[in-house]
């Protein structure tokens, strides 16, 4: 029994000393952001840094946080995929009555964040979100492969399911169903548009020491972004 308790206190220590997050650090210094560089359109220069992302080889640079406000008015955060962007503004896909879904009709307001750690670069966007045409989700379902299209046919994100064979059963069925023809699209499932209030680009310097910009949409003159630095 001691011996046992013994091993355990030795494997306790050796946690904490491999997993001190306390001493967990990494500065940053690949890049800068200035005034004299700054675009003046946030979306011209969220594509540059999407292309600089895709150029530097980051893994899945399209992945982003979506958050999304409950009911009860608690936050709540998944990873969604970017399909589609333009100037009025970034496009997901999914289940609209999932959570998410759910949350988006009661309160619009959302916000999501990407992170690109090969270039130590981070964009944050906050605004409301809309559904996109249904011409959009149609077109944008027939390019996903099929084995995506019978998942979206037959999940109903979110519910609780008894087990993984029910998940599977159904695909099995739903695929044995639209042998040979065309999955057609679920009608709850499509895409959403975050249009942007507010995008903040940020830019890791040395020392903590970094670059900020806030891009507001202009209220006053009812067009255009107003430009502030924000301290790191």
């Amino acid at each position: 029994m001691v011996l046992r308790s013994n091993i355990v206190c030795i494997f306790v220590n050796y946690y904490k000393l491999t997993m001190n997050l306390a001493n967990l650090r990494k500065d940053y210094g690949k890049g800068v952001l200035s005034e004299n560089s700054l675009e003046q359109d946030p979306i011209k220069l969220f594509a540059t840094w999407f292309q600089d992302a895709v150029n530097a080889g980051e893994e899945e640079p399209n992945i982003m946080t979506f958050a999304t406000i409950s009911t009860k008015g608690f936050p709540s955060a998944r990873i969604v995929l970017l399909k589609d962007f333009d100037e009025r503004g970034f496009v997901f896909y999914t289940n609209y009555m999932s959570r998410k879904g759910n949350h988006i009709k009661n309160n619009p307001n959302a916000a999501l964040v990407f992170f690109w750690p090969k270039l130590e670069r981070q964009v944050r966007i906050e605004g409301m979100v809309e559904k996109v045409s249904k011409k959009e989700s149609d077109e944008y379902f027939a390019t996903r492969p099929r084995q995506s299209q019978i998942s979206a046919a037959v999940s109903e994100q979110s519910s609780t399911i008894p087990d993984r064979n029910y998940l599977e059963m159904l695909a099995q069925l739903c695929e044995k169903k639209y042998e040979g023809k065309e999955i057609p699209k679920p009608e709850n499932w499509g895409g959403y548009r975050v249009l942007p209030l507010r995008i903040e680009f940020w830019q890791g310097r040395e020392n903590r020491l970094h670059d900020r910009f806030k891009f507001c949409v202009d209220k006053e003159k009812k067009s255009g972004w107003k430009i502030k630095r924000l301290a790191p």
